[in-house]
């Protein structure tokens, strides 16, 4: 019976259509089978002859799969069933090669991931798009990644407040060498409870890459819209700090992902693009302390009537330089009736690495046209007038310093990141910026990974405003992060 079971697992098309687990080798999986099923057979049989008649039946079975298969009576049982098992190598060698499922797509590679963003001992930084394409030709593992971070934080006058902030885990396939699929789902605070202040569960991105040039492929789905440095590469070990920068989660909305579609590519030379059209912002949501950062729908009932257009293009030529640019326009008005003002974002960023110190910088500036009507309309909707400004800008400088030589394994980055940032820059005609909202923030810390996907990290942060009656809080950070 465990024979006859075996086989007709082996003997069918869609066993080996579908049965491989990414990254085992049919030929492993045939020994597997046929070591299981010996046994099998040896535990149930008596005496040599009832071992001899199970054998018989597998070759005869053998021969069903592979007609050009003769039994080799005349060798001893063990030699039989090594034959036996190099026959049935091939046959399966054979027909994978006929019917071989498509590659799984492999989750970028954590250090690859790394070092585009932070270079240092032991890191040589690479050319990493963000597009998986690049890696569907390497070596195949289990599509699962992931990244987490565990945060202890405490404000001025208050007490130490743990959380473990997010929880992610990363699902890709390949459906052929030409369509690819990946997938982010997080779990924020580490709880979900309805109708409670809690944590959230949400899906980062969700989308479908058709591979059809290395200069020019479609994506379509729940994309990261490619703004900055941090919204696409946002994983812990990839940034020091333990939370991300200011300006990349105020005047950038980190993380910001709309439902869309568009067009990815490398150019050659070291440039590559993407540009997508996206669901838009929504006004409705906007204010003075966060600009337009609450407006993003994150694909949750959102609006391409008026779609947005982003594009980002990036050049990492230069060894251990990447720069980078991008541009977002999109109408934002589907939830104010008769007011749709516009959003245009700009942003320039770039990093550099030289033996032992990382220098990464980054400036953006946004507008939003028809804000004093916006205003007005938020305050007939809502009864508050949310101060919307006509422009944001923010910009940010970060040196970081590896202490530790190149022969060491573990690394140790001491780091100082200022910030500049105010989400009123310039007010409509009849409004006026409100003090507490112009801000700046000097963070320093020490970041510690035993390995280049775990991070240890501790900063402190000293945060000011213009305001002489509202007081900007410092803070204590610890926390660590890891990516697989």
């Amino acid at each position: 019976m465990a024979l006859d079971f075996c086989f007709t697992i082996v003997n069918t098309q869609t066993f080996m259509q579908a049965a491989p687990v990414p990254g085992t080798p049919v030929k492993r999986l045939s020994r597997i089978i046929l070591a299981l099923a010996l046994s099998l057979s040896i535990g149930q049989a008596q005496n040599p002859t009832e071992l001899e008649k199970r054998l018989a039946d597998l070759e005869r079975k053998m021969k069903m799969l592979d007609p050009s298969f003769l039994p080799a009576p005349e060798l001893a049982i063990i030699q039989r069933l090594d034959a036996l098992e190099a026959r049935l190598d091939n046959a399966l060698s054979a027909r994978s090669s006929v019917v071989a499922p498509a590659a799984p797509l492999p989750p970028p590679p954590p250090s690859a991931n790394l070092a585009s963003t932070q270079g240092g001992p032991g890191l040589q930084p690479v050319s990493v798009s963000g597009d998986f394409q690049k890696a569907v030709d390497s070596e195949t593992r289990l599509p699962v990644a992931g990244y987490m971070d565990f945060h202890v934080n405490k404000e001025s006058g208050d007490s130490f407040r743990p959380d473990f902030h997010r929880f992610v885990l990363l699902f890709g396939h390949s459906f052929s060498d030409r369509i690819k699929f990946w997938s982010e789902l997080e779990l924020e605070h580490s709880l979900v409870e309805g109708g409670e202040e809690s944590g959230e569960v949400a899906l980062e991105q969700a989308y479908l890459d058709f591979l059809i040039t290395p200069k020019f492929n479609l994506r379509a789905g729940m994309l990261l819209t490619p703004v900055g440095i941090i919204n696409e590469r946002h994983e812990p070990p990839a940034f020091n700090g333990v939370e991300r920068p200011f300006v990349e989660s105020i005047i950038i909305p980190t993380t910001w992902r709309e439902l869309g579609f568009g067009f990815t590519g490398d150019l050659g030379k070291g440039f590559r693009y993407r540009t997508y059209l996206t669901s838009a912002l929504d006004a409705s949501r906007f204010n003075a302390e966060f600009g337009i950062a609450e407006g993003k729908s994150s694909g949750f009932d959102s609006s391409m009537r008026n779609p947005a257009a982003v594009a980002r293009l990036e050049y990492a030529g230069v060894r251990r330089l990447t720069l980078g640019t991008s541009l977002y326009t999109g109408l934002a008005g589907y939830n104010t009736p008769g007011i749709n003002p516009r959003v245009t974002i700009v942003n320039f960023d770039g990093r550099y690495s030289y033996r032992r110190l990382d220098l990464r910088g980054l400036f953006a500036n946004s507008w939003v046209s028809k804000a004093g009507a916006l205003n007005q309309r938020l305050r007939q909707q809502t009864g508050v007038n949310p101060n919307v400004a006509s422009q944001m800008r923010g910009y940010y400088v970060e040196p970081a310093f590896h202490l530790l030589p190149r022969r060491f394994r573990h690394d140790v980055i001491a780091f100082t990141r200022y910030e500049r940032y105010n989400t009123q820059q310039a007010m409509p005609v009849g409004y006026l910026p409100l003090p507490q909202f112009n801000r700046s923030s000097w963070v320093t810390g020490l970041t510690y990974k035993p390995v280049p996907d775990v991070a240890l990290k501790f900063d402190y942060v000293f945060n000011r405003n213009q305001s002489s009656v509202v007081n900007a809080l410092n803070g204590l950070n610890l926390g660590v992060g890891w990516w697989f």
